[in-house]
C-alpha cells in the first residue's frame, strides 16, 4: 500500500481492521518499527481528533510527528499551473509539496472542498496536487469527498460491536440537520467503506440530498426515516450539503434529528457520530450520553486506525 487515500478492497479493509485490534490489545507491539522516520501532518483546515490520533499513531510506533497549520503557520499556496503570482499566494504547491516530500518519510493532508466548485471538488483538486508533487506516500486525513481514517475507525467499531457474527449487520447512515453546509466527505467514505465490507447499507435523508452515485451504489436509499431505522444495528448520524444543487442547504427540518422515539423499532441499535457534532441538534442528548452511543469509542479507535495504516505504509 503506498498512500492511503480511499477503500482500496475488503481484503485490505479486513486486514487494516485486523491490525488496529492487535494495536488497540497493545499499541507499543511495534515501537521500534518507526524509529529514524518522520510523518508530516499538514492541516489546511481545523482538526481535534484527527491530529491527535495520528501523532499518538505515529509515537506508538517510535515515529516523529511534525505537525504544519498550513493555513495559519505557512504561506498561502498557488495550487494552479501556470499561474502568474502577481496576487495573493507566495509559493506554489509545486515547490511546498516537494520541500515537504524532501522532509518526511510520510505526508499526512486535510484539504476540505470549496463547497462552491463542484467539479473541482469531485476530482480532490488540492489534494491531489500534494499527492502529485511530493512524491512519497501520503495518507488522507480528509480530502474533498473522503475521509478514510474516519471510515477505517467506523469499521472497526462495527467489527468490535456486531453480536451476530453470522449475518451482515443493518447499518442505517442518516442524515441529520445542521445550521451550515457540511461537506460530503464522511457520508461518502463511510457509504463507500460499509459497502466495501459486505454490510447492508440504508441511506436515508430528505429528497434533494442524495449523494454521489460513486459511492452509493448498492446501498439502499429510502426517504421515510422511519422506515429505515426499523430493525436498524446502527445507525451513523451525519449531516451533509445537497451534492445535485452543490453545497446548498435545503432543509433544516428538525424532525430529522435522532432521540430515542426514532428507535422505538431498534431497541438494539448502536448510534455513531464522528464528531464534532452539535448537540440537540443533530442527535439528542439522551443518545450520546445513553448506553447506545458508541461515539467515544469510535474517537479512541482513530488512534489504532491511523497506526495501522501508517505501519502498513512503513512495510
Amino acid at each position: 500500500m503506498k498512500h492511503f487515500t480511499q477503500f482500496e478492497s475488503k481484503e485490505l479493509g479486513q486486514e487494516l481492521i485486523d491490525l488496529a485490534l492487535a494495536y488497540k490489545a497493545n499499541s507499543r507491539l511495534d515501537l521500534a518499527k518507526g524509529q529514524g522516520k518522520r510523518i508530516g501532518c499538514i492541516f489546511l483546515n481545523p482538526s481535534l481528533r484527527t491530529r491527535v490520533s495520528t501523532q499518538i499513531a505515529a509515537q506508538n510506533l517510535g515515529m516523529e510527528a511534525i505537525v504544519l497549520n498550513m493555513d495559519k503557520e505557512g504561506w498561502a499556496l498557488e495550487m494552479n499551473e501556470g499561474a502568474v503570482m502577481n496576487k495573493g499566494t507566495v509559493e506554489h504547491i509545486k515547490d511546498a509539496a516537494g520541500v515537504l516530500g524532501s522532509y518526511f518519510d510520510i505526508l499526512a493532508i486535510r484539504a476540505f472542498p470549496s463547497l462552491t466548485n463542484r467539479d473541482e471538488d469531485v476530482n480532490d483538486f488540492v489534494f491531489g496536487q500534494f499527492v502529485k508533487y511530493c512524491g512519497i506516500p501520503v495518507v488522507s486525513l480528509e480530502s474533498a469527498i473522503r475521509h478514510p481514517l474516519q471510515s477505517l475507525a467506523d469499521q472497526i467499531t462495527i467489527q468490535e460491536f456486531s453480536k451476530e457474527k453470522k449475518r451482515k449487520p443493518k447499518v442505517v447512515l442518516t442524515w441529520g440537520p445542521h445550521i451550515k453546509a457540511i461537506p460530503h466527505a464522511v457520508a461518502n467514505s463511510f457509504a463507500e467503506w460499509t459497502l466495501g465490507m459486505g454490510h447492508d447499507l440504508t441511506i436515508t435523508h430528505p429528497e434533494g440530498y442524495e449523494l454521489d452515485e460513486v459511492f452509493t451504489k448498492g446501498a439502499t436509499i429510502e426517504f421515510n426515516q422511519s422506515k429505515a431505522l426499523e430493525g436498524a444495528d446502527f445507525v451513523y448520524v451525519k449531516n451533509w450539503s445537497s451534492f445535485n444543487d452543490y453545497g446548498k442547504i435545503l432543509s433544516t427540518d428538525s424532525n430529522w434529528m435522532l432521540t430515542e422515539k426514532h428507535l422505538k423499532h431498534a431497541e438494539n441499535a448502536k448510534v455513531m457520530h464522528c464528531l464534532p457534532v452539535r448537540r440537540n441538534l443533530e442527535l439528542s442528548d439522551e443518545i450520546l450520553d445513553g448506553s447506545r452511543s458508541l461515539v467515544q469509542k469510535q474517537a479512541e479507535n482513530r488512534i489504532y486506525a491511523a497506526q495501522a495504516v501508517i505501519s502498513t505504509i512503513l512495510g
